[in-house]
């Protein structure tokens, strides 16, 4: 091949990648059928008997969701999932608002200010779902009045869960992070709907499933009677290294034409429901998988095997505190950096150069920073004092950068929604707070040191490390 044909191949190449539905966000629809993919971890969390799935930011859990609600989408589970087949599914809660469905954070905040227990709520929401399919009618005006008939007519409301069905059905909840800004608050309502789904468990052919974010899973939601009979079954959204790349192929294959031609060319597929599909060899650890890869990007990050091998160094280098790395943040990096290819190295004769790679950690990083502002406000806030710290560094600098922001302690810290779990013990506590979510790590020295992940994006600085933007 000579050098005018390669460079040709990986601008064609970089066309590619652009096309490809790498974005992760689908905004309450049903996910698209070909980036439908299928992690062997995640076959736990999809079957009827796992009533509590958990994972953090950007895994999964809001894909999954709207997967199931999917009846095409089931379908094309196949035999991953066959118990879904001609399955009812509801959403009992999400992050689109459906007030008929279920209720929004404004009818939690009043419901529990007129001292209401969450749980007979959670429990109205699964009897209107039940009532609708089955073709009866139930007080449902607003919420309440579902409620005050449940309390007031609990035999009618046992004759309706107790009756014979000709449907098996799925009630889903996710996004609870949405039913309050109160810590303690938001406690009581999970606790309430795990309460509701174990009492959901004595009726045949009905199921649930809640998907929790892990800082709502360690907490005091499970602290109620037989919550172990919930806990048994949990399942945990986890991506490995392999199926990470193997999510990445399958979207890269889907390509429209004629750009999808040329990325199936490299990765190994099979064609499924008119859809392609990664061959079982690009969802493991595999020469196949590595090669593919190292078609875009090369096997060094550089001109050497010293400066490491892009296959597993975008990965290691998109992880949090904890080691994960998640499927938003390695796509959002990739198509970063076949953009960046584009623009500043056009000739180069791959299609992704390792310059490019790094940048596409800065642009991960920057959009994992607006996530975690979104969720947990007061992180911005207390971690933009480090800006310009080299990490690893000592516990003692970083206080005094709070310390000098923040005189009055942690528990001064603004906050409109779910601030710092452990404000009240000082420094320690907020500290605590950050590592639990992956946001800090501390090293064997003691010293504090941040993923680059988030390191990149909140401007600190490593000896060697990717550089944040300036």
């Amino acid at each position: 091949m000579s050098v005018n044909s390669a460079m040709t191949e990986a601008q064609a190449l970089r066309e590619a990648i652009l096309s490809a539905p790498l974005d992760t966000s689908h905004f309450g629809g049903a996910p698209d059928a070909a980036t439908l993919y299928v992690p062997p971890s995640h076959l736990k969390a999809l079957r009827l008997d796992a009533h509590v799935v958990v994972g953090g930011r950007g895994v999964g859990k809001s894909f999954w969701t709207a997967a199931l609600e999917s009846e095409h989408l089931r379908r094309l589970l196949g035999s991953a999932a066959s118990e879904l087949a001609g399955i009812h599914v509801r959403l009992g809660f999400a992050n689109v608002e459906r007030i008929d469905r279920y209720p929004n954070a404004d009818v939690f905040a009043v419901f529990l200010d007129q001292g209401g227990d969450p749980y007979d709520l959670w429990r109205a929401v699964i009897l209107r779902w039940v009532a609708e399919n089955s073709s009866q009618a139930i007080p449902c005006q607003d919420w309440m009045e579902t409620v005050a008939w449940l309390k007031s007519e609990p035999e009618a409301a046992a004759r309706l869960m107790q009756q014979p069905r000709d449907w098996r059905g799925l009630i889903v909840f996710d996004a609870l992070d949405r039913t309050s800004n109160v810590w303690q608050r938001m406690d009581d309502i999970v606790r309430g709907l795990l309460r509701a789904v174990l009492w959901l468990k004595n009726f045949s052919g009905l199921y649930a499933k809640v998907f929790l974010r892990e800082d709502q899973a360690e907490r005091t939601v499970f602290n109620f009677p037989d919550a172990s009979k919930l806990t048994a079954t949990k399942a945990e959204l986890t991506w490995s290294r392999h199926d990470l790349h193997g999510l990445l192929w399958q979207r890269l294959i889907n390509a429209p034409s004629p750009y999808g031609e040329r990325l199936r060319a490299i990765c190994p597929h099979v064609v499924q429901d008119g859809i392609w599909r990664v061959a079982d060899e690009m969802k493991v650890e595999s020469e196949a998988q590595r090669k593919a890869f190292e078609r875009l990007a090369g096997p060094w990050m550089g001109r050497d095997r010293r400066r490491g091998v892009p296959y597993t160094w975008a990965i290691s280098h998109l992880a949090d505190g904890q080691g994960r790395t998640s499927p938003r943040s390695f796509l959002a990096a990739i198509r970063q950096a076949a953009e960046d290819s584009t623009e500043r190295y056009g000739q180069y004769e791959l299609a992704l150069h390792f310059e490019s790679i790094k940048r596409g950690i800065q642009k991960a990083s920057e959009i994992r920073v607006q996530e975690v502002a979104e969720d947990y406000p007061w992180v911005p806030l207390v971690l933009s004092e480090l800006k310009g710290l080299n990490v690893p560094c000592e516990f003692d600098g970083v206080v005094a950068r709070w310390s000098a922001k923040f005189p009055d302690g942690p528990q001064s810290i603004p906050s409109d929604r779910l601030p710092p779990e452990h404000a009240a013990r000082g420094w320690d506590g907020l500290m605590e707070d950050l590592q639990r979510l992956g946001l800090i790590e501390t090293k064997k020295d003691a010293r504090i040191d941040m993923p680059d992940l988030y390191r990149v994006g909140f401007g600190l600085g490593r000896k060697g490390g990717v550089k944040p933007k300036n």
